[in-house]
């Protein structure tokens, strides 16, 4: 059976290092967060065609 494995390198997980397999791949892990590494895709929003932005009015 083939358990968890590391979701940086592929090797099997360590349980002390949950879900990583060493504290280097944890670390590198680690890096591409705050390197911002890691983005999650987005669609850009729709061009402004030309018109004036409806302003909500309230009296």
């Amino acid at each position: 059976m083939n358990g968890p494995r590391c979701p940086v390198c592929g090797k099997p997980m360590d349980v002390k290092l949950k879900p990583f397999c060493s504290q280097r791949c944890a670390d590198r892990d680690l890096n591409r967060w705050l390197s911002e590494g890691y983005a999650i895709p987005a669609q850009e929003a729709p061009a402004n065609d030309g018109q004036e932005p409806k302003e909500d009015l309230i009296d």
